[in-house]
């Protein structure tokens, strides 16, 4: 049996042994499939192509059906098409539908021809929803029972078709007339009631909790949280089972989009392959739109201190605490911005919400601010105190100066880091674009036009 503690192959011994079948499927017997399919993402795609022929059919299925197995479209065009066939076609569904994704729509075509009927018929309902839907993440193998049945042909049935299931978490009982779901019974409760037992007599008798096929799989992924389930059924508009979404299915699709808004709060595009795997003009190609984009926003703190040239040349000790202004007033938004939007995604807060953000922030921001101007006001106190350095003889107006402006910009920027998430969504976009890069350069400007204007309103007569 294999073990949790098992190291994984090294791809070159993988490779070395993919000749030889009978020592290369002892060296894999004590291997997860897991740590198989981590061991193929590191090979080239002919050498991985030559593992999995080499692998005993089951194991190979197993693998194939790891989500972290990547360049499955290019390991099966590369094997031998009778294979190949057999491989796709025991494989769960909901890692067909992933599979075929990866194909190119010639390849994609042509396969889905010579499959078996169910097989093809599951595969053509699955591509016709959105990959982060529930229907896109969903399988179609689930164990689904007459609502006549008593619990012994239950059992019966589990011990005929369980093994050709995904999982069997639940069962799934239907209406013999129109398939409509009645009752979902866990597999605990199946096994514990009597034999001679209907089965819509067992368990709770409240409405099964569903989703449409059409829900986001964030939204899925709440309500498996919430109520605490192990896979929760997909039906149409007549309440008919379409699928399931297991919570290992859930899992694997947001640790996905969690890596997707990661790399967007970054200031990036989403890599769509593995950072290892991806080549370096696509790398190039995801991260310059952003940074171009971010530099044109930067280009105005440039037009901005071009625009207050003459106060800095008659304050150049004003100048020393540009680069404190700015970041202050970045970080204190990038805050709020990363606050709001992972508290839209938990729909802690929505659209109707935005006010009650505002006034939430108004007081933090306000808070915030004192704090960091108090800071700034005490340390050029002390460094004019101590003699590190000499601010002029109107260092009190100017520490006074930095401080002021501490408490707007920061006020501002937990405002407009708060807000935007908001404005985006309101828009139609990823609230999640609104990385953290951004709403500094957008802060950037903001707090330098604050500090000068601060700076004009308290430094006139004396500095300026």
């Amino acid at each position: 049996m294999p073990t949790k503690n098992a190291t994984p192959p090294s791809p070159e011994l993988l490779y070395l042994l993919s000749g030889d079948e009978d020592d290369f499927a002892a060296a894999c017997a004590d291997f997860l499939p897991a740590d198989i399919a981590e061991a193929l993402n590191e090979l080239p795609v002919e050498a991985a192509t030559r593992v999995v022929s080499a692998l005993p059919f089951h194991r190979a299925v197993q693998v194939f059906d790891e989500p972290q197995l990547s360049r499955r479209g290019e390991l099966i065009a590369g094997l031998a098409p009778d294979r190949a066939i057999a491989l796709i076609e025991a494989m769960s569904s909901d890692q067909q539908v992933e599979l075929f994704r990866e194909l190119s729509e010639e390849a994609r075509g042509r396969l889905i021809h010579v499959l078996d009927a169910p097989t093809r018929d599951s595969l053509n309902l699955l591509l016709r929803y959105p990959p982060t839907s529930a229907g896109g993440i969903m399988t179609t193998e689930f164990v689904g029972v007459p609502a006549t049945w008593n619990i012994e042909q239950v059992k019966t049935y589990i011990r005929e078709v369980g093994q050709a299931k995904e999982t069997v978490y639940a069962i799934y009982v239907l209406d013999p007339k129109d398939q409509r779901l009645r009752r979902v019974v866990s597999l605990k409760e199946v096994l514990l009631a009597d034999p001679g037992t209907p089965v819509l007599e067992v368990g709770e008798t409240r409405k099964p909790i569903t989703v449409r096929p059409l829900t986001d799989q964030e939204d899925v992924a709440r309500l498996i949280s919430k109520y605490d389930l192990l896979a929760i059924p997909v039906v149409d508009d007549g309440g008919r089972v379409l699928g399931i979404v297991t919570v290992d299915d859930v899992i694997d699709a947001l640790v996905s989009e969690t890596t997707e808004d990661v790399q967007k709060f970054g200031g990036m595009e989403a890599l769509d392959e593995p950072y290892m795997q991806i080549g370096l003009l696509a790398m190039v190609k995801k991260r310059a739109g952003w940074l171009c984009a971010l530099f044109l926003g930067e280009m105005l703190t440039a037009t901005a201190m071009g625009h207050f040239e003459t106060e800095i040349s008659r304050a150049v000790v004003l100048a020393l605490f540009i680069p404190l202004i700015i970041s202050s007033g970045g970080n204190s938004g990038s805050q709020a911005t990363s606050l709001i939007i992972r508290a839209m995604a938990l729909r802690e807060v929505t659209l109707r919400d935005w006010w009650r953000v505002a006034l939430r922030e108004l007081p933090s921001g306000l808070a915030l601010g004192s704090i960091l101007g108090l800071i700034g006001v005490l340390r050029i106190l002390l460094w004019q105190g101590l003699r590190w350095y000499d601010y002029g003889q109107h260092y009190l107006l100017v520490a006074f100066t930095v401080g002021t402006s501490l408490v707007g910009v920061v006020l501002f920027g937990s405002l407009a880091g708060s807000m935007l998430p908001f404005v985006l969504r309101r828009l139609g976009f990823d609230p999640a674009s609104a990385s953290a890069p951004f709403v500094a350069t957008l802060v950037d400007v903001t707090g330098l036009i604050i500090y000068f204007t601060v700076a004009l309103t308290l430094l006139h007569g004396t500095l300026l």
